[in-house]
């Protein structure tokens, strides 16, 4: 078994067997996303795509919560700024939100979110960001952001309607209820749920499920799925034979043909 680790001031990353779990570590604020952490999350997440060890990802937090959020100290921040820098403030600070989300969602292999306890705000926006959710039992999810009179900034008005349909989307986002785990997997919103003192294992054994066959052709496959709804059936096509042709060159296909082969003759 093959184990490193990384520790950044909010943002652990460890290495186990090829797969990567990158860990929010600020427990005593229920993980509550602040800029230098956004920073690290964003340097862990680039890191892991690069590192060609890295099969999979894990995202999960330090602690009883995945993430409560924003910070509160950013919002308080943001309040007391002059009134002619509110709205540019704001929208540097979503420029650098959108690029941690986007740091989640275009890494080239599977993204596992491990939600060990509470996901509210900006928290769910992330894990939603994620390919896969798998939810401890009991685990409370909320998008809580209209509860501050704000609208959902890190991705959840474009990720949750594709889990779970516009009409519930917006009953979700409209209303801020909280939703426990047994209700997000019934309406899609996560995809597993597991009991927390198992949950980081069956996490890794199912990152282990996912990433088994070609980095190549997963990371294409994944590129391109996740444009099908935005894309004609045409370009999808397209940007099928497109990755076909790549997929034809590698040494992963090669030697899996040249197995089949092999074995055939026998």
């Amino acid at each position: 078994m093959n184990v490193a680790a990384t520790t950044h001031e909010f943002v652990l990353s460890s290495l186990e067997d090829g797969i990567s779990t990158i860990t929010l570590n600020r427990p005593e604020v229920h993980n509550a996303i602040n800029d230098k952490m956004r920073a690290e999350l964003i340097e862990a997440f680039s890191t892991a795509d690069a590192d060609k060890s890295v099969r999979a990802i894990i995202l999960t937090g330090a602690g009883k919560s995945f993430c409560s959020g924003g910070d509160i100290a950013g919002m308080r921040a943001r309040l007391e700024a002059p009134a002619g820098e509110v709205a540019f403030n704001g929208w540097k600070r979503q420029k650098n939100t959108h690029r941690g989300v986007a740091a989640i969602h275009s890494v080239t292999k599977p993204v596992i979110a491990a939600v060990n306890g509470a996901a509210f705000g900006l928290g769910l926006d992330m894990a939603l960001a994620c390919d896969f959710i798998i939810a401890a039992d009991g685990t409370k999810m909320c998008m809580s952001f209209i509860k501050r009179g704000l609208v959902s900034d890190g991705g959840g008005m474009y990720f949750l309607p594709r889990r779970v349909g516009l009409p519930k989307a917006k009953e979700l986002i409209f209303s801020a209820r909280v939703v426990e785990a047994d209700e997000a997997l019934a309406i899609g919103m996560i995809d597993r749920v597991a009991k927390p003192e198992v949950l980081l294992d069956a996490a890794h054994a199912w990152a282990r499920e996912l990433s088994f066959g070609s980095p190549t052709a997963i990371a294409l496959s994944k590129e391109i799925l996740d444009k099908t709804f935005e894309r004609s059936d045409e370009e999808i096509f397209a940007l099928g034979r497109e990755a076909q042709a790549v997929c034809y060159t590698t040494a992963e296909h090669r030697r899996s043909v040249e197995d089949f082969l092999n074995k055939k003759s026998k």
